[in-house]
């Protein structure tokens, strides 16, 4: 105390300048996902906060802590904006900061951007789910959605499987071809531009449904889904029918107590109409990671992975920052008190 206390603040230009690997991104949120598994975490559902704005945008608040990270724990918060409109301004649709604490005082240890973090631990739990629930010999990945998340979800899968051909979509033209153009500046992988979802979901192994619609309307279709499929729908507002749990053989969400809160997600009617429920639900993803479930058991299943967002993930990837930004003294170093 003499000194005063002192946390980090490490910007996204520090956090570019650490060179995290996609792969170190997607081991750490398994790590997380294993221990929520486990039973070694804590954490509460997210809550918005939605400003009178004419609707634009709202603001998500996710708190976690993880018990083995660290020498005690760590704790987090992270307070992420959902503003759809911000491309006209040039800016992502979901900025976000995130904060670290020490568990046992209360102490604050860092302040991150967490925009990047964001984006990469929801396709880091694509991913995830992709290892355990789809078959490792997956060919076509269709994606439709070209948001921030767009990129990790097709680059992470790309690093994951041996794929012959990723289609994209979105609402906006502009939009899926400039994605399509700085994807296959980063892959092998052949990428094509199609202009539906029907298009780009017809005959695919892995469906990823992460589209930015106002209104529900069902662009994932059950008929899409053919056997020894994968299909990830996580966007904000419902894009898919109402009949296609019965068609799954395993239904799994990411936190079951997450899934039935607030009032946005892809299965948000599944589970207000009781089509998604303790009874059709197969397992959270941790119980599959820690082992006392078992994934995908066969090359026929059609399988289902929704998740929401799970604080930990954040709270994971910002200490594995952290760590990082403190070896190589990267960051600014700020007087709390």
């Amino acid at each position: 105390m003499a000194d005063g206390i002192w946390l980090r603040f490490i910007s996204g230009p520090d956090i570019d300048e650490l060179g995290l690997t996609r792969l170190e991104i997607v081991d750490a949120v398994e790590d997380a996902v294993r221990e929520h598994g486990e039973g070694r975490t804590a954490f509460e559902p997210r809550v918005h906060l939605t400003p009178d704005n004419g609707g634009i945008g709202h603001f998500n608040v996710l708190r976690g802590h993880l018990d083995r990270l660290g020498e005690r724990g760590i704790s987090g918060v992270k307070v992420v904006g959902d503003f759809v409109p911000n491309y006209q301004k040039g800016l992502p649709s979901e900025l976000a900061m995130a904060t670290l604490f020490d568990p046992t005082t209360g102490m604050p240890l860092a302040v991150l951007d967490a925009t990047m973090i964001t984006a990469a631990r929801t396709g880091a739990m694509t991913t995830v789910g992709a290892r355990h629930l789809a078959r490792r010999d997956s060919k076509i990945l269709a994606h439709v959605g070209a948001r921030g998340t767009a990129w990790w979800n097709v680059t992470m899968l790309d690093d994951l499987l041996d794929l012959d051909e990723i289609r994209v979509t979105s609402r906006r033209p502009e939009s899926r071809e400039k994605f399509a153009a700085e994807l296959s500046a980063e892959l092998s992988t052949p990428v094509r531009v199609v202009a539906t979802a029907e298009e780009a979901f017809d005959g695919a192994d892995i469906l990823v449904e992460a589209t930015r619609l106002t209104e529900p309307e069902p662009l994932l279709r059950t008929a899409a889904i053919k056997p020894g499929a994968f299909a990830i729908p996580y966007g904000t507002v419902s894009a898919v029918e109402l009949d296609l749990l019965d068609v799954m053989d395993k239904v799994v969400v990411d936190d079951w107590r997450e899934a039935q809160s607030g009032r946005f997600g892809a299965l948000r009617r599944h589970v207000d109409t009781g089509r998604l429920s303790p009874e059709t639900l197969y397992a959270e993803i941790g119980e599959i990671v820690a082992g006392r479930k078992p994934g995908r058991e066969n090359d026929a299943e059609r399988n289902l992975f929704w998740h929401r967002g799970l604080s930990l993930l954040d709270v994971a990837i910002a200490h594995l920052i952290l760590r990082r930004a403190e070896s190589a003294d990267v960051g600014t170093m700020l007087r709390f008190h």
